[in-house]
């Protein structure tokens, strides 16, 4: 089964940004010339393809775990979640400044809770970015089997900006869009040891399509 999730081309988000690109742009091609404006419309260009959103068809397979974030895997490993305090799979994924910035739901589920921390912007990339830099964490309730799945949100060294559209009881589909990050980031997931890790470091992973993790063959429930 398959679920599209469209949303504007072009996200929300970046309206303001883009409007205000482009009308600096075209004031300065009209008052100085193309050469001396040839930056801004470099910067437009830029700034279209950081906030462009395409629609995105998503696989509702039982037992799959999908991306919630574009990028690349820079963890997959045991840890104890901080949130639950347990032992759980840990996947995360690096945004750089060219990936889409829309977050997904990895799983069917509805949001139990949330938490906010504020923090520091170091290299989201970095392992340490997990515990100190500003971040938002939401607790999904797995409607298919009941497990707890924690995704976080992590503001990067440029990132300063995170946006977290759900709130507490709301109900996620799978591949559903629910934020976004503005300006490269990163994106932890913590599954509970039922699942295995359908990714490995170094992987590109796409939002709402990938699979990143798979419900263990033989699990009970």
């Amino acid at each position: 089964m398959l679920t599209s999730q469209s949303h504007p081309v072009l996200a929300r988000e970046g309206w303001p940004h883009i409007a205000v690109s482009l009308m600096l742009a075209a004031a300065c091609t009209v008052w100085l010339g193309w050469l001396w404006a040839a930056p801004l419309w470099a910067l437009l260009l830029f700034i279209l393809q950081f906030f462009r959103d395409p629609p995105r068809i998503s696989p509702q397979v039982p037992g799959q775990v999908l991306a919630p974030a574009d990028g690349k895997v820079v963890f997959v490993g045991y840890e104890t979640d901080p949130y639950l305090q347990r032992e759980a799979l840990k996947i995360s994924i690096f945004m750089n400044v060219f990936s889409v910035h829309s977050n997904r739901s990895p799983v069917t589920a509805r949001v139990h809770k949330i938490w906010y921390f504020p923090g520091t912007f170091v290299n989201a990339e970095l392992d340490k970015a997990s515990t100190q830099n500003e971040r938002n964490a939401i607790w999904l309730k797995d409607e298919e089997y009941q497990q707890d799945v924690v995704v976080v949100q992590i503001a990067g060294l440029i990132a300063r900006r995170i946006l977290c559209y759900v709130n507490e009881g709301d109900y996620l589909q799978r591949g559903q869009r629910y934020g976004f990050i503005r300006f490269g980031s990163r994106v932890d997931v913590f599954l509970p040891d039922v699942f295995g890790a359908d990714v490995g470091l170094g992987d590109k992973v796409t939002a709402g399509i990938d699979v990143v993790a798979k419900k263990n063959q033989g699990t009970s429930m």
